[in-house]
């Protein structure tokens, strides 16, 4: 504060005349603060859509090197269960960082009263936790059928289910252009497709097309549903510290698969309690992988958007591919050329300009809002607009403020 005729923003520390009560000047002051951080953010969207795309890439080489005569030596849940009990730590770890550097007069985060509310709030994530538990299992599954640029073909089916998803679920709007992109996004994925399956073999009894294609639907549509549930149940509960819902989100995880692990030590026999049977360095590095991929899209799904999520790991496609040719000898066939080029063209439509959905008009008022209805993105926080007062007013944005942002 400098004065008492001045008030400053408690989010943005913009300053402005305690005399001016035009909603407008507050407006424009935050405005400004959003110019001055979009850079960094954009930045940061950079670093987060690279990585992603890395370790999504990464991944289904790694399963293909975790098999031995095209069979897994291991049990692939014992390896879901390990990534799950690594991201636990991960989480505790980060949530005694974070509670060391609270300030005074917050509440700890390691208090029993805020952990038993914080587990109660988010109950919801159990969901997409027992979803993710079906959905990484069949990620191995679909390993023994397809190779791995393949895999990460059928993989970016999933980016239309989600936006049916998200339409119907959060209400999310999409325009005419972005539906044709998601449309043009099935063709590149058919053409990269075309006699990619192959002759002679079979899958559960069942010829190899209809296993295939079966495995294909529970692997698009489970893993959809809990992406778009999981960003539910994450951005509903927004002011709960994000390690703190992870660690839920990885606890009920791990349970769901030590329950699968003693499922199968019941029909196959006590030696499948034994998690580290048949394990080698690639598995060890895929679990390592697994865990940093998962925390990765915690931050997707919380900050960002489940959309931007899965074309960025649409984008670890051509690593993938081109992986899998260097180390397998697998061939970079003309479809998957084409078809990699039709996704990214429908990529680049999605997250134009011209594409975005037109504003509504912007509601430039100020309205006093209770702390316990903020469940709002950083860029959208609770501003104090007072001077020593305890009164919160919420700064109203517009469509293309919550937006994410792809970096082009």
């Amino acid at each position: 504060m400098e004065g008492a005729d001045m008030i400053e923003c408690s989010v943005c520390h913009s300053k402005i005349s305690a005399n001016n009560n035009n909603s407008k000047a507050v407006v424009r002051a935050y405005d400004r603060h959003r110019s001055d951080v979009s850079s960094k953010t954009r930045f940061l969207n950079l670093l987060l859509v690279v990585g992603d795309c890395v370790l999504v890439g990464l991944q289904p080489i790694l399963v293909y090197m975790s098999k031995e005569d095209g069979k897994f030596k291991f049990s692939p849940i014992s390896v879901n269960f390990l990534t799950e009990t690594a991201k636990v730590f991960f989480a505790i770890f980060m949530l005694l960082i974070q509670a060391r550097q609270k300030k005074v007069g917050e509440k700890s985060l390691l208090s029993l009263s805020t952990f038993v509310q914080a587990a109660r709030n988010n109950v919801l994530l159990a969901v997409p936790a027992f979803l993710y538990a079906i959905s990484n299992y069949l990620k191995f599954i679909m390993q023994l059928y397809f190779n791995p640029a393949t895999v990460k073909m059928l993989g970016n089916l999933k980016v239309l289910v989600i936006a049916v998803l998200l339409k119907m679920i959060m209400k999310r709007r999409f325009s005419i252009i972005q539906w044709e992109a998601l449309a043009l996004l099935l063709i590149g994925i058919s053409v990269n497709q075309l006699r990619s399956l192959p002759e002679g073999s079979s899958a559960m009894g069942l010829p190899v097309a209809t296993g295939a294609y079966l495995y294909t639907l529970i692997f698009v549509s489970v893993p959809s549903f809990a992406s778009v549930y999981n960003e539910y149940a994450l951005k509903s509960q927004f002011e709960t510290s994000i390690y703190l819902q992870n660690l839920f989100l990885y606890g009920y995880g791990a349970i769901f698969n030590f329950l699968a692990i003693l499922v199968t030590a019941i029909f196959k026999g006590p030696s499948s309690l034994d998690i580290l049977h048949g394990h080698s360095r690639a598995t060890m590095l895929l679990i390592c992988n697994n865990a940093a991929q998962g925390i990765l899209s915690s931050f997707f799904f919380k900050y960002a958007d489940t959309i931007l999520k899965k074309y960025s790991s649409t984008v670890a496609t051509i690593f993938t591919g081109i992986a899998s040719a260097v180390l397998f000898g697998h061939a970079l066939t003309l479809n998957f050329i084409l078809g990699i080029s039709i996704v990214f063209i429908s990529m680049h439509q999605f997250f134009s300009p011209l594409s975005k959905v037109k504003d509504e008009p912007r509601d430039d008022s100020l309205e006093m809002v209770d702390g316990q209805n903020s469940q709002r993105s950083k860029d959208s926080s609770f501003i104090n607009m007072t001077a020593g007062a305890n009164d919160d007013a919420s700064h109203h944005v517009g469509h293309d403020e919550k937006a994410p942002l792809l970096p082009i």
